[in-house]
C-alpha cells in the first residue's frame, strides 16, 4: 500500500477517535460546541495525511491543535498525532532544523499538559501534571529519534550503494585498460618486429619486404576489428560485432608470432567447454605472453604454449628458450602486461606466476578454477 493511503488512514482514524473523546462526557470533560470539537479534531489529525510532504507545517499545527484540545479538555493523552508528525520531521528535514522542531514541540507539548491538567482545570496534583508531561515529552522523543534512526539507515544504504558504484566504476576502467592494453600491445608488437625486418631486408630481398608489409596490413585490420569490438561492447553490450575471444583464436595468435619469426609449438587440451570469461582470461594470458615474447626476446626464438583442463581447473603456461635475437631481454616481473595477467587471474580466484627459467628463458604458468567463482587472492 502506498505510503500516501497509510497516512490518510491515519489521519481519519486520529479525527474519529478525538471527534469520539470530546463526545465522551467524561470528568473533566469537553463543554464547548460541537463545531469546536469538529475544529479541534479535523486540526489534529488531519494534517498527518500530508505529513511526508509538509512535515514541519504539519508538526506545528497539529502541536498547535493537541495543545488546543488539552487546554479545551477534549483529551489529555500524551500527543501521540505529533509524535508521528514528529517522525516525519526527523524523516525528512535536515537533522538541525529536526532537532529544534523537536525541542519547539517537546517544551509546547510538555508545557501545554503542566497547564491544563496542573492549572486550567485540575484532575490531580501538579505532581501528576509533570508526570504526564514527562510522558508526552518521552513519546515526542521516540517518535523523533525512530525517525532519525531510519533517516540515518538511509544515508548508510546511499552511502554504500555510492561506494558499491565507485568500486563498479574503477573495475570497469581496470578492464577496459587490459583489453586495450592486451589488443594494441599485441597487435604493435608484430607490426614493430615485421617493419624492422622489412627495414633490414629492403634493399636485398624486396620479396620479403612485400611479405612483412601484407603481415604488417593484416595485423593492422585484424587489431581494428578487436579494437571495434571492444569499444562496441563499451558503447552497448549489444553492440559487439561478435563473441569475445576465446580458445577457438589462440591458432591465431600463434600465426602472428610464427609470421613475426618466433617458433611456437602449442598444445590445447580444453575437454569440456570453458565459460566465456575463463576462456577470455585464458586467450589474454597467451596473447600477452606471446607479446612478451616478441618483445623481449625476439625473432629466433622457441616458444611453448600449453593450455590443459584438469579436474575443476585450466593451466596455462607459455615458455620461451630466450634464444632470439633482443640482448636487452627483461627478465623483472614487472610491467604492466604481466600486472594484467596477474589481476586477470586473481579476479577468477586463480593464482599466476612469471619469472626467468633456470636454464635460460621466460615463463608465464597461470592456473583457474573452471568455474570461475573462487575468491580473489
Amino acid at each position: 500500500m502506498h505510503l500516501w493511503v497509510v497516512d490518510a488512514a491515519v489521519a481519519a482514524v486520529a479525527v474519529a477517535a478525538y471527534l469520539a473523546m470530546a463526545a465522551d462526557g467524561g470528568e473533566p470533560g469537553f463543554t464547548g460546541p460541537p463545531w469546536l470539537a469538529v475544529l479541534v479534531a479535523l486540526g489534529v489529525g488531519g494534517p498527518l495525511a500530508v505529513r511526508r510532504r509538509w512535515p514541519l507545517a504539519v508538526l506545528a499545527v497539529v502541536v498547535g491543535s493537541s495543545v488546543a484540545a488539552t487546554l479545551l479538555d477534549v483529551t489529555r493523552e500524551p500527543f501521540v498525532a505529533a509524535a508521528l508528525a514528529g517522525y516525519a520531521v526527523a524523516l525528512l528535514e535536515p537533522v538541525r532544523r529536526a532537532e529544534v522542531a523537536l525541542a519547539a514541540a517537546v517544551v509546547v507539548s510538555a508545557g501545554a499538559v503542566v497547564l491544563g491538567e496542573g492549572v486550567v482545570t485540575p484532575s490531580g496534583t501538579v505532581g501528576e501534571a509533570v508526570g504526564t508531561a514527562a510522558v508526552t515529552a518521552l513519546v515526542l522523543g521516540a517518535a523523533w529519534a525512530g525517525g532519525h534512526a531510519v533517516r540515518a539507515g538511509r544515508v548508510r544504504s546511499a552511502e554504500r550503494a555510492q561506494r558499491s558504484a565507485e568500486a563498479t566504476l574503477v573495475a570497469e576502467r581496470l578492464r577496459i585498460a587490459r583489453e586495450l592494453h592486451d589488443i594494441v600491445s599485441h597487435s604493435l608488437s608484430v607490426i614493430v618486429v615485421k617493419a624492422a625486418v622489412a627495414d633490414h631486408v629492403a634493399e636485398v630481398r624486396p620479396a620479403e619486404v612485400r611479405a612483412a608489409v601484407r603481415e604488417i596490413e593484416r595485423t593492422g585490420r585484424e587489431a581494428l576489428t578487436e579494437m571495434r569490438r571492444a569499444l562496441g561492447v563499451l558503447r552497448d553490450a549489444d553492440a559487439a560485432e561478435g563473441p569475445a575471444p576465446g580458445l577457438g583464436e589462440l591458432p591465431v595468435l600463434v600465426r602472428r608470432a610464427v609470421d613475426a619469426g618466433v617458433r611456437v609449438s602449442c598444445e590445447v587440451q580444453p575437454g569440456p567447454t570453458l565459460p566465456a570469461g575463463v576462456a577470455l582470461t585464458v586467450h589474454r594470458i597467451v596473447q600477452e605472453a606471446l607479446t612478451n615474447v616478441l618483445r623481449h626476446a625476439g625473432p629466433g626464438t622457441g616458444c611453448e604454449v600449453a593450455v590443459r583442463q584438469l579436474t575443476g581447473e585450466v593451466s596455462v603456461e607459455v615458455s620461451d628458450d630466450g634464444a632470439g635475437q633482443v640482448p636487452d631481454r627483461r627478465v623483472s616481473g614487472g610491467g604492466y602486461g604481466l600486472a594484467g595477467m596477474r589481476e586477470r587471474v586473481m579476479m577468477y580466484g586463480g593464482t599466476f606466476s612469471a619469472g626467468p627459467r633456470p636454464g635460460g628463458g621466460f615463463r608465464v604458468s597461470a592456473v583457474l578454477p573452471v568455474d570461475g567463482t573462487g575468491e580473489g587472492a
